[in-house]
């Protein structure tokens, strides 16, 4: 058992170093950004990514606030269950995120994506709406990106097919950019 943990942790370690700094760096800018043109950012996942929207949307929303400054405006699609069933019954499971944004999104928003694969096709179809909106889109996802790195306007990849260390490591960033973007505030 021993070897098994060290090995699980050794994976983990090799992916967080395969991580491309550059596009931390922009994504973090991204959100920077938003934060400062009171932009709204938006949040989806299906299963453990619906988990990490949920949290990664209360990170930004409480964990960066600033004594004096104004406050991130974050929402997670994940979290409106009655919302979310109702479209995906009355039409299809692919219309949940994307619906949503219609009576949200405005021009210069943010949509984040979790998916391990990055082939979830109501992620990718909210991918889609959003920069027709006129939004920037971020993919968080695993394997090698799949169609979603294809769509969005950045996208960290996990370059592995594990989807438990994949969720590891997303969230992960999510906290390393939560907490780099709560200083940045705090600074700025």
């Amino acid at each position: 058992m021993d070897n098994l943990i060290t090995d699980y942790l050794q994976a983990i370690e090799k992916l967080m170093g395969k991580l491309s700094v550059p596009t931390i760096k922009q994504t973090i800018e991204i959100l920077y950004d938003a934060y400062e043109n009171d932009k709204q950012v938006f949040i989806m996942g299906n299963g453990g990514g619906a988990a990490s929207s949920s949290h990664f949307a209360c990170d930004l929303a409480k964990g960066t606030i600033a004594k004096g400054k104004k406050r991130f405006r974050v929402i997670s699609l994940t979290d409106n269950v009655p919302l979310l069933t109702a479209w995906a019954n009355d039409t299809n499971y692919t219309n949940v995120f994307g619906e949503q944004l219609y009576n949200l999104m405005n021009t210069g928003d943010v949509l984040i994506g979790l998916s391990a694969s990055g082939m979830s096709p109501n992620i990718i179809n909210a991918f889609l709406l959003a920069n027709d909106l006129g939004a920037t889109t971020i993919g968080i996802v695993g394997f090698k990106g799949g169609t979603v790195k294809q769509v969005v306007t950045t996208c960290l990849v996990v370059p592995t097919d594990n989807i438990q260390q994949i969720e590891d490591v997303q969230t992960l960033l999510l906290h390393l950019i939560s907490s780099t973007l709560a200083e940045k505030i705090k600074g700025g």
